[in-house]
């Protein structure tokens, strides 16, 4: 396949028109976005930043109010179905037919998409998401997290080359969201391109390899999760002293400093600016005890943080 980039936006924009209770509203204002092919894409960003909006616009859900949208290669104006069917698209909400089996509701979907019967892996899916043994229960007879995990089921019955999460672990529990992305990385080892958008940062922090962030319907950031990591340039380096400090020694106040909850002294500093030596040699002179001390880097939260209240 010639594509390195499976999905490109240009310009993407759009704005909801006035009613009479609320004004117009330019949700997403020139969006351009290259999603790289074979990664794990992370689409991250607060509330009412545009990331549904954004994320509806693919499905064909939204009306875009200009630029373009290309995916696997194809121009989604010009050829709306085609570019739609190379999507598996997750929502947030569940959506399903309670009277219908996990069987029943695969093959429905499956038929959607034209996809042949002697081409169907719908048991194959199932066994895959765990559903296997609940193939012919009714769906309003599964738990909550079966039906997230049946909701990615039907994202698959077409084998799409991107597959979109748009907040698939919300409200389900620790180990549902475990066994759930050790099937997605499964997915992506097998060329499947994951677009992932969460609140769960440090979900992203693990899974995604390539991360964008929007906020108030623009991009801020876009790069590898490594040169993001890389943009804050800050540190933390916490020295626990043999009994706990009530207060912050005189020499040391001047630095960007704090006490912890169990009394240690947590010293934020700029690698680039200066090494942890030279704070040992400021922790010395202050006359601290030192027993302990241990170092904390920048994580995606605080990356997140800086660029979304600046």
């Amino acid at each position: 396949f010639p594509y390195t980039t499976l999905f490109r936006s240009i310009g993407l924009t759009k704005t909801y028109a006035a009613s009479k209770k609320m004004p117009a509203k330019q949700a997403l204002k020139g969006i351009d976005l290259a999603i790289p092919r074979g990664s794990i894409f992370g689409l991250l960003g607060p509330n009412g930043a545009g990331k549904s909006t954004f994320i509806n616009i693919l499905a064909g859900l939204v009306n875009k109010t200009s630029g373009s949208v290309n995916v696997w290669g194809i121009d989604a104006d010009k050829h709306p179905r085609e570019s739609r069917a190379a999507l598996g698209i997750v929502p947030q909400e569940i959506n399903m037919d309670p009277f219908f089996t996990p069987r029943e509701t695969l093959e429905l979907m499956a038929g959607f998409y034209g996809v042949p019967a002697t081409e169907r892996r719908t048991d194959e899916i199932l066994d895959a998401l765990g559903l296997g043994d609940k193939k012919h229960a009714y769906v309003r007879q599964l738990s909550g997290g079966m039906k997230r995990r049946l909701m990615v089921a039907k994202a698959l019955v077409h084998t799409p080359p991107i597959l979109i999460l748009d907040e698939p672990t919300a409200g389900v529990d620790v180990e549902l969201r475990r066994s759930l992305w050790e099937y997605v990385r499964k997915l992506n080892a097998a060329g499947t391109t994951v677009v992932l958008t969460t609140h769960y940062l440090e979900e992203a922090q693990e899974m995604c390899d390539t991360i964008a962030i929007i906020n108030h319907g623009q991009v801020i950031a876009h790069d590898s999760k490594r040169n993001l990591m890389k943009q804050l340039d800050s540190k933390e380096v916490v020295f626990k002293s043999r009994a706990p400090l009530s207060t912050i020694p005189a020499a040391l106040q001047e630095t960007e400093s704090r006490l912890d909850e169990e009394g240690s002294l947590v010293l934020r500093f700029q690698p680039s600016k200066i090494g942890v030596p030279e704070l040992l040699d400021r922790v010395r002179t202050a006359g601290l005890d030192v027993v302990d001390i241990s170092t904390r880097e920048a994580d995606l939260e605080d990356v997140f943080r800086s660029l979304t209240t600046a």
